[in-house]
């Protein structure tokens, strides 16, 4: 029996929870990059981020390919660059609106 559409959705939104992992998917964006750039960028050992890029490269959100003696990866497709997007939009709107629910709070003092 096939599990669930939201099991499945809930599992992907799992294995997206870890920040190596979503900086990696948002440094790709920008295209096609070497492992040893990603590793100038991020501050971890090379064998956690071969870790981090496997999960992704499972998940079909990253692709590999070999070019001489590095491996470059990128974005599987432009949906996952639109999930990284909507995702900005969705965490720009919530920070926006505890912001303003913020200034409300200090501008209505201790008597609020």
């Amino acid at each position: 029996m096939p599990k669930p559409l939201y099991q499945a959705k809930a599992e992907f939104f799992r294995m997206l929870g870890h920040p190596v992992r979503i900086r990696v998917l948002e440094l790709l964006q920008a295209g096609p990059t070497p492992v040893r750039e990603l590793l100038a960028d991020l501050d971890i050992e090379p064998s956690s981020l071969s870790q981090q890029l496997a999960v992704l490269r499972r998940a079909g959100l990253v692709t590999a390919t070999r070019e001489g003696s590095s491996v470059v990866y990128e974005l599987a497709g432009a949906d996952v660059a639109e999930l990284l997007r909507t995702a900005r939009r969705i965490l720009t709107e919530l920070l926006t609106d505890q912001n303003i629910l913020l200034a409300e709070l200090r501008a209505g003092g201790a008597s609020g």
